[in-house]
C-alpha cells in the first residue's frame, strides 16, 4: 500500500470512529449511566463531607477537654502553695 492510502485509510477510521463515539456518548442509555454516576459521586460527597463533620466535632471536643485540664493542672498547683 502507498502512504497516501493508508494515510486516508487511517483518517477515514478517524471521522468514523469520532462519529460513532458521539452518537454513542449522547444516546439515552448513556445518558443515564452519567445520571447515575453523577449520583453515586453526590452520595460519596455527602458521607465524605458527614465524616469530615464527624472528625471536626471530635477534635473540638478533646481540644476542649485538653484545655480543661490544662487549667486544673496549672490551678492544682498555685492551691497546694496557698495552704
Amino acid at each position: 500500500m502507498k502512504k497516501g492510502t493508508i494515510y486516508a485509510l487511517f483518517t477515514g477510521l478517524g471521522f468514523f470512529l469520532g462519529t460513532a463515539g458521539v452518537k454513542a456518548a449522547t444516546s439515552e442509555t448513556a445518558r443515564k449511566g452519567y445520571v447515575h454516576a453523577m449520583a453515586q459521586g453526590m452520595r460519596a460527597k455527602g458521607e465524605y463531607e458527614s465524616m469530615v463533620e464527624k472528625a471536626k466535632a471530635e477534635y473540638d471536643d478533646i481540644k476542649a477537654e485538653a484545655s480543661y485540664l490544662a487549667g486544673s493542672e496549672t490551678a492544682a498547683p498555685e492551691t497546694s502553695a496557698k495552704k
